[in-house]
């Protein structure tokens, strides 16, 4: 309900987020790293503890419309966040991926993004069935510096 109800932001968030300089400013916001054309944020409504969001600065809604460069930009932050959510959470697994379009299941339609979540062995349960209620054993804020600082920051 939380994600439901939030208060949408005009704007595109993966467009204006990353423009706000300073340490108190990414954490609010969940940057963790910065690359020349992409950036790594934290989910603010995670599926599992570790989730984040790879995302190019390029506003576009699919691979194709990327250049070159912010293409080859984006897959080397992809690598670099696989490679930190694996050392910080030590997962059994990952789930990689990205929605495009509404339809496909995609919050954000017009900015094209990847999602890493971390996976454990046994990691769902019987909450979010009969209580309609998702545990996360993390705060956000705890994540948040536990990712930047596995970027080496």
């Amino acid at each position: 309900m939380e994600f439901i109800e939030a208060p949408r932001r005009a704007g595109c968030i993966f467009c204006d987020l990353p423009e706000e300089e300073g340490e108190e400013s990414e954490r609010a916001n969940l940057l963790a790293h910065r690359s020349a054309h992409s950036f790594t944020m934290l989910n603010r409504f995670p599926y599992n503890n570790g989730h984040v969001m790879v995302i190019p600065r390029a506003h576009a809604a699919s691979l194709e419309d990327l250049p070159p460069a912010d293409f080859a930009d984006l897959h080397e932050e992809l690598r670099r966040a696989i490679a930190v959510v694996k050392k910080v959470y030590r997962p059994d697994a990952l789930n990689v991926g990205m929605n495009l379009g509404r339809v496909a299941g995609a919050g954000i339609a017009d900015h094209l993004h990847y999602h890493v979540v971390p996976r454990w062995a046994g990691d769902t349960n019987f909450m979010p069935v009969l209580a309609d209620t998702k545990v996360m054993i993390e705060h956000l804020d705890e994540s948040w510096r536990k990712i930047r600082d596995g970027f080496g920051r």
